[in-house]
């Protein structure tokens, strides 16, 4: 594939040195578990001699992109956050997203933090260390890609791919300040990645923008690749706002800057309509008052890894993989019935130019030093799960995009309709331009 390559960005060896310098930096080595500076450099070399002859492989070809420790790269150890996974053989070869990236040019830079098995949302990791959030080194970054977000909005990469089971991707993205991307179960393939929930996880990735959210989805699920996203004509696709659960217990700081970004949207031209989800939500505490998926079969990963005890997982983690320990077999068929029910039931509640826009997390990211206890830790880490997984329980593209602010990051949550992937990005590319601070109503 020949594809004119961007004049006004500097080299990809260039960008490359830049990004392992910042990694080298504290906050880096704590963004990083592994980096592959050697392989890096070749893999940069190879981009811009391609360049150079007018050949590359598409525009992921020479970006730096970050991923997450639970994927599998080869001649690594997949420790997906945890010491208990640490003595585990290296990978023999990478995943298959891994293989993806590089076949698409991207210059995989190294391997970023996480919490542990990503199971949490606040980004902590007691094994590891925990990154601070780059827009305040005090506060959670957000996880379970905490460090994926770190690599990007400090300048370590240009583009993070991480998982998303309950809004990884999404929620480190709204915390941060940057764009965040899940897509639809099965788009993209999960082989050779660790498994927190084999039917909630996702592949979704972070960047600063929907363009290389976009591109980088095309290459990760397959799909032919364009250059950019085609940004949806303002008078064909309706937003809805989803009030009800979804507002509550929301910061003041967070319904303002939602607020205003949805007067602004409006004063564009957009169609806005206040709405619900709220019969799909009674759906979803109908699966949750059985159990979570998340904490049952995670435990089905770990003793296919040989784990048979939970010693040395952090508490935290702990306490949530013995209760789904304790579920019935015949309970969890139960959860996938009305899971699988409840799925149907709102893909059949808006089409695929509607959008349902809501706070990704009802709150900004707390301080670090809030969420040490263990009940006050619970209590956050449910709180900015709570609007995300709905996303993932139901079986849908769901995208965080930033919101104007002078304080700390809000994010702005899409959930298109199921399988309508690319809609939902062009309709995010969009809603993106028109809350730039230069875009002219």
């Amino acid at each position: 594939m020949t594809v004119s390559c961007d004049s006004n960005r500097p080299s990809t060896v260039a960008r490359l040195e830049t990004a392992l310098t910042r990694i080298q930096s504290p906050e880096g080595e704590r963004a990083f578990t592994a980096v592959f500076m050697d392989d890096a450099r070749r893999e940069a070399e190879a981009a811009d001699r391609r360049a150079a002859a007018g050949a590359t492989r598409g525009p992921l070809d020479g970006r730096i992109v970050s991923v997450k420790a639970l994927f599998d790269v080869a001649g690594t150890v997949t420790s997906a956050g945890s010491a208990v996974l640490r003595g585990l053989q290296p990978a023999v070869e990478d995943a298959e997203v891994v293989q993806r990236l590089r076949a698409a040019g991207a210059v995989v830079v190294g391997k970023t933090q996480m919490t542990e098995f990503a199971f949490s949302a606040l980004g902590t990791n007691p094994h590891d260390g925990t990154p601070g959030n780059p827009r305040d080194r005090r506060r959670a970054p957000g996880g379970s890609s905490s460090g994926a977000v770190v690599s990007v909005i400090d300048g370590m990469a240009e583009i993070a791919i991480g998982s998303d089971t309950g809004g990884s991707v999404r929620i480190p993205a709204a915390l941060s300040g940057a764009v965040g991307f899940k897509p639809t179960s099965g788009f993209v393939p999960t082989a050779g990645a660790f498994s927190l929930s084999s039917s909630l996880d996702t592949i979704g990735s972070i960047a600063v923008n929907v363009a290389d959210c976009f591109v980088a989805d095309q290459v990760l699920s397959g799909e032919s690749v364009a250059l950019r996203p085609r940004v949806a004509s303002r008078y064909t696709f309706r937003l809805i706002v989803a009030r009800g659960r979804p507002f509550h217990r929301c910061e003041p700081e967070v319904l303002n800057a939602f607020e205003a970004a949805v007067e602004r949207l409006r004063s564009c031209g957009l169609q806005i309509v206040d709405g619900s989800i709220e019969a799909a939500l009674d759906n979803v505490a109908a699966v949750d008052k059985i159990g979570t998926f998340p904490s049952i079969e995670v435990g089905t990963t770990l003793r296919s890894l040989g784990i048979s005890s939970l010693d040395g997982i952090d508490p935290k983690t702990r306490v949530r993989i013995e209760a789904g320990a304790s579920i019935l077999g015949i309970d969890y068929v139960r959860m996938e019935r009305l899971r699988h029910a409840a799925i149907r039931l709102f893909e059949q509640a808006f089409g695929n130019n509607e959008v349902f826009i809501l706070p990704t997390t009802p709150i900004r990211a707390p301080l670090l030093s809030a969420v040490e206890e263990d009940s006050a830790f619970h209590e956050f880490n449910g709180l900015v799960l709570r609007n995300p997984r709905i996303a993932n329980i139901l079986d849908c593209p769901s995208i965080s995009l930033p919101l104007p602010t002078d304080g700390l990051p809000v994010g702005l949550m899409l959930i298109g309709r199921r399988n309508a992937d690319r809609r939902l990005l062009e309709i995010a590319s969009s809603v993106e331009a028109m809350l730039r601070p230069d875009e002219n109503a």
